[in-house]
């Protein structure tokens, strides 16, 4: 079987509630999110994933992420790694996208970045280096993870410019699974938030 990656999106934040732009500011999930980690801990406990029990487990060291990942039961079996902390905004950490717009009234983060912190570039760097560690073994991989870094992933699955990521939003606690379609990566499931409603 071909590798594939299942990505996790963490659960609801204070500031993901707000739409504030949350990189590398360390913040704890709200009882929502707990909650919804729980729920997505347990589809992915039930057949047909029944636990993922050969797949590689990583975790973002951020607490948003590596929260829901224990608390969805996955925290004995991940590895931390830096390199699925989610983008580095910069001098634009912790604004509103209305807030950003007062600066620069066309910005567009999927072309435009962010000053003083990560580049489009290196973002789609970082996302490269995760589907190349995905691609080193027979195996799939669990990744818990942040919005941006994660649809960064799925643009680059694809092989197509990490621009792509703008038309491939994510929820908090979004199920998303990155696959093979006649030989070709292609997305399998994207945004799937079904176990919410449970």
């Amino acid at each position: 079987m071909a590798p594939r990656i299942l990505l996790a999106r963490h659960g609801q934040t204070e500031w993901s509630l707000s739409g504030r732009h949350t990189g590398r500011t360390d913040i704890p999930l709200l009882d929502e999110g707990r909650r919804g980690a729980k729920l997505l801990g347990e589809r992915l406990h039930r057949a047909p994933l029944d636990g993922l029990p050969d797949a590689e487990v990583r975790t973002s060291p951020l607490r948003r992420a590596s929260e829901t990942c224990a608390i969805a039961g996955f925290g004995d079996r991940a590895q931390e790694w830096d390199a699925l902390m989610e983008w580095d905004y910069g001098a634009y950490e912790g604004l509103t996208p209305p807030e950003i717009k007062q600066r620069q009234a066309d910005w567009f983060i999927w072309r435009d970045g962010v000053p003083d912190g990560e580049t489009l570039q290196q973002l789609s760097d970082r996302a490269d280096e995760v589907i190349a560690w995905a691609h080193s073994a027979d195996r799939d991989a669990l990744i818990f993870a942040h919005g941006h870094i994660l649809r960064a992933l799925g643009a680059r699955w694809l092989g197509l410019d990490v621009s792509f990521a703008a038309r491939i939003r994510l929820d908090p606690t979004s199920l998303s699974v990155l696959g093979w379609a006649y030989g070709d990566p292609a997305i399998e499931r994207w945004n799937d938030v079904g176990h919410l409603a449970g």
